[in-house]
């Protein structure tokens, strides 16, 4: 897909909404690297997964995320023979224990939820190790004494240890003559070393190690001659219990790395699966919809509406304006969340060029961005923000030129950026690209630009493409009258309230309405006259146009009637089929289970369902159709409708 349109219609910020509902860094990352699909059975796929995570939200069926880490760089150390460091064996056993939570929560999903099934079907419970690991580390990172025996007893002799260290310096202590020289009655710790506070005028009366003096100097920290030999004693425990604890470590990495590669795969596929549940916890929280992908060029978006605007609206209340002729101007108190106004978009079905003309600010930019967001989201997979049994085609290419560019690097006008942007996108465009032109033809001589933009509709027109534009120019608005492949669509807007309603009306061209306006802005009567009577030498057949644009209004209702009523035959039509199907697999198994219980023999290992386990016949009975099964240390009698494939 081309970088700078994904940038222009704002894709990075889908994004980074979907990788916002993601449950850990695996799957944050790859909503972040989300890419639009050029393969229909991919997306199909993709979507399906989706419908399904969303179905399955809905059955309080969510994955068992807890615990998931990007481990996958330190398994592949440990997979080479390198010790982990206790925090990443935690961590390891963390994700090792998700693998186990995942592959029951595929035992506990539902049947028809096969899509979710198969992706997980690869998952191994490597929870073993991970309970293996959690015997031995603790959750703050310290080796437990069961991690071994050696460790233990290497343990138990330091406590012993340091059991003589306090008796004696208890001892000491208790020694008033030693009291008298100590600058407080207590003992104190530097670093491995029980040490005491003597005034350093009396340092020469305790024989032992001074290890620290005081700030002030006055005090001197000496470690007792009785105490240093134990402490000597003490070093070498201590270097015991850190070999010991290393090769704990080892053996723990050891078994990491014989499970390093079913490791890596699983968080592969869970991490995908946290992508799938992300786009399943957006579409949800956005009422969004699967679209149906085709390869024909179908777009059709029902009620579509923007999902970044969406988004920025659903937190952002804002004060009601007062009503139009208050005669005030100051909002009111009180707050409303402003909402999307939903479009109807509608190309390759009757025509592939749609023109759009209407006010400023009336959402024609909304629309072109709309329509790509929504094609780029479908294609990664995704829900999209539209009404359902909406159509979306698979577009090789997506091209946009969209908004005020003026390239100051390369000393560009406005207009200029925007003609070598359209020459660029036709050196790629093709019958599979869906092309997005905002405001043709503006940014020069209206008559010179309108010319220009006919020429460049023809060149949209051969390319055999689907493209919208966008243009305020009136000798534009009559292109479609002239090609059965091109569409006039326009943007409401409202006279009585002066604002612009953001609905999308294809089959109309955008009508001028500055003498409306005028008239309802009080200009005075006279100066309308006259500029009524200006307009009508400019625009003698504009009655024709009118009454022209009246009937293909009334043709575009009643093909977008047609289309409804087909495309909904259609879906019943696919439904039935696979009820049809199902019901035909329902039947093929019945007749494989009958021949299956026909044929059973002395021996054959069978599934009892009463007991869900596995046993071997021991005698069949046709005539009562019951079988006799060894089931653990009994034997029980079946009837037939109970036994299944082992």
């Amino acid at each position: 897909m081309d970088a700078h349109t994904l940038d222009l219609l704002g894709f990075e910020k889908v994004r980074e909404l979907l990788a916002g509902y993601a449950a850990s860094t695996l799957g944050r990352d790859l909503a972040r690297q989300t890419e639009p699909s050029l393969d229909p059975g991919t997306i199909r796929k993709e979507i399906q997964l989706t419908t399904e995570m969303v179905e399955a939200l809905g059955l309080n069926q969510a994955p068992p995320f807890a615990g998931l880490h990007d481990v996958r760089l330190v398994a592949r150390r440990a997979q080479i023979g390198t010790m982990l460091t206790a925090e990443q064996l935690i961590e390891v056993a963390e994700a090792l224990n998700c693998t186990g939570a995942m592959y029951r929560y595929r035992m506990r999903l539902a049947e028809h939820l096969s899509g979710i099934i198969d992706h997980l079907s690869g998952i191994e419970d490597l929870g073993t190790v991970g309970k293996s690991i959690g015997g031995c580390i603790d959750g703050r990172g310290h080796v437990l004494d069961m991690a071994s025996r050696d460790l233990a007893a290497v343990r138990q002799k330091l406590f012993d240890l340091d059991e003589k260290v306090k008796a004696e310096i208890r001892r000491l202590l208790r020694d008033p003559e030693l009291r008298k020289i100590l600058s407080y009655p207590n003992a104190t710790v530097h670093g491995d070393h029980y040490v005491l506070p003597v005034s350093v005028n009396h340092r020469h009366k305790v024989n032992g190690v001074v290890h620290r003096v005081s700030g002030t100097g006055e005090t001197v920290f000496i470690e007792p001659a009785s105490i240093a030999n134990l402490s000597a004693e003490r070093v070498q425990l201590k270097a015991d219990e850190d070999r010991e604890v290393k090769r704990v470590l080892r053996r723990l990495s050891s078994e990491v790395g014989k499970v390093s590669k079913p490791l890596i795969y699983s968080l592969e596929v869970i991490a995908k699966l946290d992508l799938i549940t992300a786009r399943a916890r957006y579409a949800r929280d956005f009422n969004m919809w699967p679209p149906d992908v085709n390869t024909e060029g179908k777009l059709w978006l029902r009620q579509a509406r923007h999902p970044l605007l969406e988004a920025m609206f659903r937190n952002d209340p804002v004060a009601e304006a007062p009503p139009p002729g208050s005669g005030s101007s100051a909002p009111s108190s009180k707050l409303k969340t402003r909402s999307v106004v939903p479009i109807d978009i509608r190309l390759g079905i009757g025509f592939n060029l749609l023109v759009i003309t209407g006010p400023n600010t009336g959402g024609k930019t909304v629309t072109l961005k709309t329509t790509g967001l929504l094609c780029l989201m479908a294609q990664c997979g995704m829900h999209i923000p539209a009404g359902e049994g909406s159509l979306v085609p698979v577009f090789r290419h997506i091209l946009a030129d969209i908004g005020d560019e003026q390239s100051l690097e390369q000393s560009l006008s406005t207009f200029s950026s925007h003609i070598t942007r359209i020459s660029s996108i036709f050196q790629v465009a093709d019958e599979h690209s869906l092309i997005l032109l905002d405001e043709l033809g503006a940014g020069t001589d209206p008559t010179e630009g309108a010319a220009l933009g006919r020429a460049i509709l023809d060149q949209l027109d051969s390319v055999r493409g689907r493209a919208i534009v966008t243009t305020h120019l009136g000798d534009l608005k009559t292109y479609a009258f002239n090609n059965d492949r091109a569409e006039n669509g326009a943007v409401e807007f409202d006279i009585e309230t002066m604002r612009p309603t953001y609905r999308l009306h294809i089959g109309q061209f955008g009508m001028s309405n500055a003498l409306k306006i005028a008239r309802r802005l009080k200009l005075p009567k006279d100066l309308l006259r006259k500029a009524h009577k200006y307009l009508k030498k400019r625009k003698g057949k504009s009655g024709e146009l009118a009454r022209l644009q009246e009937l293909r209004l009334e043709a575009e209702q009643a093909k977008v009637d047609a289309l409804a009523a087909r495309h909904e035959a259609d879906r019943e039509k696919e439904q039935l089929a696979r009820e049809r199907a199902a019901l035909d697999n329902q039947a093929a198994e019945r007749a494989a289970l009958n021949e299956l219980r026909a044929t059973l023999k002395t021996g054959t290992v069978v599934t009892v369902q009463r007991f869900g386990s596995t046993g071997k016949v021991v005698k069949v009975d046709a005539k009562k159709q019951t079988v006799t099964v060894s089931v653990g240390i009994g034997q029980w009698e079946v009837p037939f409708e109970e036994i299944f494939p082992a």
